[in-house]
């Protein structure tokens, strides 16, 4: 992510600042003199329940205390998420920019969310169908949101049915209710990135976000859910280095997936002592 965002960064239509990798580890890491950092604390042991995510809030709170941040904006995106072209301001004013996830459906789970959305606060319809990334808001709405979103994240994680609902992204749900509670609505942008390998087309979208596994038949034939003849799936690199170079996928599978394993290609082939890492 680090490679392209350098990349694209001061090209024509461009509109990103600074970059800060946001570490909750609490200690350095081997990448601080290679990506610019902050290093915060995580979650106190045993807070998180197993769940790492519930650090990420946490994490921004601090950072957001504590980091001299020159922007007005900032835009909240992951590791996973590859940059295709210059980014620009998608956030208009107040109202800030994010990508809507069919998955988060507050509608559906009214009666619970009634328990962090009171009905006072207006319809369920105020909660958008989003999480923390990719979002670009301003600076002083996120302060402000911050703490609520760790708050309510921790809520929904103690709540045996919210976690039973929610589970992985429950945090995503966690941001969305805060927003929310603080009168905050979001621009919902379709193109602001694109999900292989359910997205093929990659359009005019600004991003390639590589959160699903990628497996096909050599004959180009998806078969999500079995490990197929070829595949690429970060979850594979989870204990190891990616290999450099990559093996493009076979004809026929979609242009995300092939422009996603040709990026990865590209910084693993440029960025520094890469096997070494």
């Amino acid at each position: 992510m680090y490679y392209w965002y350098k990349k694209f960064k001061d090209e024509a239509g461009s509109e990103m600042g600074g970059f800060t990798r946001v570490l909750h580890s609490g200690k350095p890491d081997n990448l601080m003199d290679e990506i610019p950092t902050f290093v915060v604390d995580p979650l106190p042991p045993g807070m998180d329940k197993g769940y790492v995510v519930l650090n990420r809030p946490w994490a921004f709170v601090q950072w957001l205390q504590k980091a001299n941040i020159e922007e007005e904006y900032i835009f909240m995106a992951e590791p996973d998420h590859v940059i295709l072209r210059p980014i620009p301001n998608l956030a208009i004013d107040d109202m800030p920019a994010a990508y809507p996830f069919f998955y988060i459906t507050p509608k559906s789970h009214e009666k619970l969310l009634r328990r962090y959305f009171p009905e006072d606060r207006g319809p369920i319809t105020n909660i958008d169908p989003i999480g923390n990334s990719p979002v670009i808001i301003k600076k002083s709405h996120l302060l402000r949101v911050a703490p609520t979103w760790a708050n309510v994240s921790l809520q929904l994680k103690n709540d045996p049915a919210a976690d039973k609902a929610f589970g992985w992204v429950l945090e995503m749900y966690g941001y969305a209710v805060a927003s929310a509670l603080h009168g905050i609505q979001h621009i919902l942008h379709k193109n602001f990135m694109v999900q292989p390998p359910w997205d093929g087309k990659l359009g005019e979208v600004y991003m390639i976000h590589y959160t699903y596994g990628c497996d096909y038949t050599m004959k180009g034939e998806l078969t999500y859910g079995k490990v197929g003849e070829w595949r690429f799936d970060k979850r594979s690199y989870t204990q190891k280095v990616m290999p450099q170079n990559l093996t493009l996928p076979p004809p026929g599978v979609p242009e995300t997936v092939v422009r996603l394993v040709q990026m990865v290609n590209e910084a693993t082939a440029n960025l520094p002592n890469w096997t070494m890492q």
